[in-house]
């Protein structure tokens, strides 16, 4: 298959795609479009495309992430690359090597697309500074995780007919959720009304001032929400007791068909996932194809990364900056 075009849409002249920070409307509806195309790709025979040919990928997760990696190794694949995944867990970085040698190490390589993730919040930012080649942030501690808040916007709009103009619940664990602040800067950036719900332990300092609502109660934080997004409690980033128990949480913060009932009637139900059934959702509720879109998302994943990495590719010339040289 051709490589799509974005029409007339503005040219993606990012050098890396680090977060969702720093993007433009017009820069986010481009990789959607694009990423359309890769859906209907995906959904046929024959998922071979070749904006990648000839390209060199490699995938080094600091953090283990089953659909997160396996989602950027086939999106690579299925557009004609060359892709490694590099084991950190068994490498050098282990034996006591530094973030900058790995980088230097692996710009001797020429890869033309690293896709990093690690638990350190600005760990793939200092990376990209150090290598000549496009690098996409699949997550860093508590920082961005931008192809999440894509995947997650395609869905939406996908469901909904649009992208602005909608109320949007983010429910849960947001203090540690990288996932929330990218979709948070995404939502705001397509003019939507968000919400945040959570207990005060759980919700990040100076959220005043991100230009969301605030809501310590599940039921009248989703009122008449057209969207609501659970999050995973991440207890391996939690310091102490942070919640009193894992049923009460449930009790309080837990989504449910009961407590759904409050949102719009044709609200979607949303979550990156891994789930913990019983904990922040109800399992059923999580299985109910007339509100979940959660198998949705994992397929959107694959069809928006295809498109983020096709649009860094298509600039590849230009990016032979020496390394060192600040990303873009």
């Amino acid at each position: 298959m051709p490589r799509p075009s974005p029409g007339d849409l503005p040219l993606f002249a990012h050098r890396h795609l680090l977060g969702i920070e720093g993007l433009a409307r017009g820069e986010i509806e481009a990789i959607l479009d694009i990423a359309e195309t890769y859906v209907a790709l995906n959904r046929q025979a024959d998922k071979r495309a070749d904006a990648l040919n000839g390209l060199t990928q490699i995938n080094m997760f600091f953090e283990a992430s089953t659909r997160t990696l396996a989602s950027f190794e086939l999106a690579g694949k299925r557009l004609g690359a060359t892709v490694m995944n590099m084991s950190v867990a068994s490498s050098s970085v282990k034996k006591g090597e530094t973030l900058i040698d790995t980088a230097m190490t692996l710009n001797a390589m020429h890869p033309d697309l690293l896709v990093v993730r690690h638990p350190a919040s600005g760990a793939v930012n200092l990376l990209a500074s150090k290598v000549n080649c496009a690098v996409l942030n699949a997550g860093d501690g508590r920082h961005e995780h931008p192809t999440q808040a894509l995947l997650d916007a395609l869905t939406i709009r996908r469901r909904k007919g649009r992208l602005s103009r909608l109320t949007v619940a983010i429910c849960g664990d947001i203090a540690h959720s990288r996932v929330a602040r990218s979709n948070i800067l995404l939502l705001g950036v397509m003019e939507n009304r968000i919400r945040l719900i959570g207990p005060p332990t759980l919700l990040p300092a100076g959220v005043e001032g991100m230009g969301v609502e605030v809501f310590q109660d599940l039921r009248t934080g989703i009122e008449g929400a057209d969207v609501v997004m659970m999050l995973r409690l991440q207890r391996e980033r939690m310091d102490g007791g942070l919640i009193p128990s894992m049923r009460e949480y449930y009790h309080r913060f837990g989504l449910d068909a009961e407590k759904l009932a409050a949102a719009k009637p044709d609200a979607i139900v949303m979550h990156p996932g891994p789930m913990n059934r019983g904990v922040e959702i109800d399992g059923l509720l999580a299985d109910d194809i007339n509100v979940s879109v959660i198998q949705e998302q994992v397929e959107m994943g694959v069809a928006v990364r295809m498109a983020a990495m096709d649009l860094l590719a298509r600039n590849l010339a230009t990016r032979n900056a020496p390394a060192g040289a600040a990303p873009c």
